[in-house]
């Protein structure tokens, strides 16, 4: 399509000149839209000498390949998918999740709220009367629709024992906030929801409720980690097979922003590179954006008031420990089946661990004769760690191998399997959906988008709620069509109801997917060459069942 036939620039310059800030997810999402559109007046620049942002995989010195993070690939759009297909072919792996809750020294299926027959007696019985008094009105909160914050939500919802057991312990682990920081609006598919009836059957019958959730089947890149299929956007925009420049690449690596002229509307580089723009795509942290990086002579008041506005946004940092061990079961054996795992007790510095190695045989030097755990730990202002913001590393893996060991991971001298451990700090983890967040976006990014500034992505957009790697890249795809088609952007208007009953409602595309998600065969991998065209593919959600409420 040529430049002069796009119709969503009426208002601009001829041919505008557009500006990526940040090839994660987002970033990639926009430039690829672009490309595709035939829209050349474009760059994509990048502060580190790689693409994939927070969905970048590293491989170590002794062959392990991490995440940052527990990322699993499963996909709410067709536009997604379609990205996907084109790129991996048949070069991933199909996994059924299985996820546990460690807790009172035992493993509990996921999720927690769906399985407490596996719970000491009194603690099930506080579990279950707790979460009968909050479904008849008569708990600490009336309602879900009576709660004011997360913390008030969890309260009228599960009851006080699931509330002191599960969902308040775990969620200030991830989160390093209390819940009383934050709003009920984010939680969409992210919270399982039960009602009494499925809770008792499970209790009294002793079933087991393993199918629940979103994810419950989810893609993984079969080499390379989940990084690897963002890096295949690199050749698409420029970038060699080793992820090098080449003439003509519509991006540009290892381009710091020194600071934005708001006035001038040029982007200043690190070394003295000016990149002059029209319409500027932010995806680095609002609150760094609005009060380092933007400068404005002109509108200097007001631009230190929208400052001010973005700084009162939270979020926490965290910490993923990588360990790569030789196997328990060398030459191919029986190995640990699970997918991942949630720690809310106070005896596990990390949240979550993921066998990530169970994602590819080729996330290990030999799949038959090493795995790999990955941690993560949070961090913020209400939560400290003895990493101390990154600059102590090692204090939180010590802490996570002891933490190992307390949940059974890592027997007793198994130390000596260790052959490698990795550590990564990211400063911007999670963007806390804060009560005050929503009030802050809706003067913040009207006020820069008059102004030709759109900011997107995981923390360009603050809204944990669609801040998947699916939803980031979308969001990057569907800015390009508002600003080149004239199309609305849906995603980041996505609003989750918050019913009566505590029960949530979106308007999305649902993945076909819905796997048991029960406990799979040892060494079952199926790989994309094994899946046909229906296998693939996303289809428009119906009503979300009791079934269906997810989680994160």
């Amino acid at each position: 399509m040529p430049a002069s036939s796009l119709s969503g620039l009426q208002n601009r310059p001829k041919n505008p000149r557009i500006v990526i800030l940040g090839a994660g997810p987002t970033g990639l999402g926009a430039g690829y839209r672009l490309q595709e559109l035939g829209y050349e007046n474009f760059v994509l620049l990048d502060r580190n000498p790689y693409v994939g942002g927070l969905a970048h995989s590293f491989t170590d010195d002794q062959g392990f390949t991490w995440d940052i993070g527990g990322h699993v690939m499963f996909s709410h759009y067709k536009y997604y998918d379609e990205c996907f297909d084109k790129l991996m072919g048949s070069e991933f792996t199909l996994n059924n999740r299985e996820s546990w809750v460690r807790m009172f020294e035992t493993w509990v299926p996921y999720p927690f709220q769906n399985n407490v027959r596996y719970l000491p007696k009194s603690a099930a019985f506080e579990c279950i009367a707790g979460l009968v008094k909050a479904q008849h009105g008569k708990g600490l909160v009336p309602s879900a629709a009576a709660a004011r914050n997360f913390g008030e939500f969890i309260d009228a919802v599960f009851g006080e024992g699931i509330a002191k057991y599960f969902m308040r312990p775990y969620n200030f682990k991830v989160w390093a906030y209390p819940p009383e920081r934050m709003n009920k609006e984010w939680i969409g598919e992210r919270v399982a929801i039960i009602d009494v009836e499925r809770a008792l059957k499970n209790l009294v019958l002793g079933t087991d409720d393993f199918g629940w959730g979103p994810n419950n089947q989810f893609k993984f890149p079969l080499k390379g980690g989940t990084g690897e299929f963002y890096r295949r956007f690199g050749p698409v925009l420029g970038l060699d097979a080793e992820g090098i420049e080449q003439p003509g690449s519509k991006i540009r690596l290892n381009a710091k922003v020194e600071r934005i002229d708001l006035d001038a509307k040029v982007v200043h580089l690190v070394g003295g590179t000016q990149e002059p723009f029209d319409i500027l795509i932010s995806t680095m942290p609002l609150d760094r954006l609005c009060g380092q990086v933007l400068a404005s002579q002109r509108e200097g008041a007001a631009l230190g008031e929208v400052a001010r506005d973005a700084a009162g946004l939270l979020h926490s940092g965290g910490y993923m420990v990588g360990i790569g061990l030789k196997s328990r079961v060398p030459g191919g054996g029986t190995p640990d089946t699970k997918s991942w795992m949630y720690f809310p007790e106070e005896n596990c510095p990390f949240y979550r661990v993921t066998y990530l190695s169970n994602y590819s045989p080729h996330m290990t030097p030999d799949k038959d004769n090493y795995y790999s755990l990955l941690c993560e730990v949070s961090e913020s202002p209400a939560k400290p760690t003895p990493g101390n913001h990154g600059k102590n590393p090692d204090a939180v893996i010590d802490e996570c191998l002891t933490g190992l060991e307390k949940a059974g991971l890592l027997n007793p001298g198994e130390r000596a399997n260790i052959v490698s451990r990795w550590c990564y700090y990211a400063d911007y983890s999670y963007p806390t959906p804060s009560v005050e967040r929503d009030g802050i976006l809706s003067r913040v990014i009207p006020w820069l988008e008059a102004r030709g500034v759109y900011s997107r992505g995981r923390f360009g957009m603050w809204k944990y709620e669609v801040a998947n790697t699916d939803h980031s890249l979308m969001q990057g795809v569907e800015l390009v069509n508002r600003l080149v088609l004239g199309e609305a952007e849906t995603t980041i208007g996505m609003v989750y109801k918050v019913t009566e009953d505590g029960r949530n409602a979106a308007t999305h595309e649902r993945a076909p997917h819905a796997g048991s998600g029960e406990k799979r065969q040892p060494g079952e991998v199926v790989t994309g060459a094994r899946l046909t065209k229906s296998d693939a593919g996303d289809i428009p959600a119906g009503p979300i069942s009791k079934d269906e409420l997810g989680v994160g």
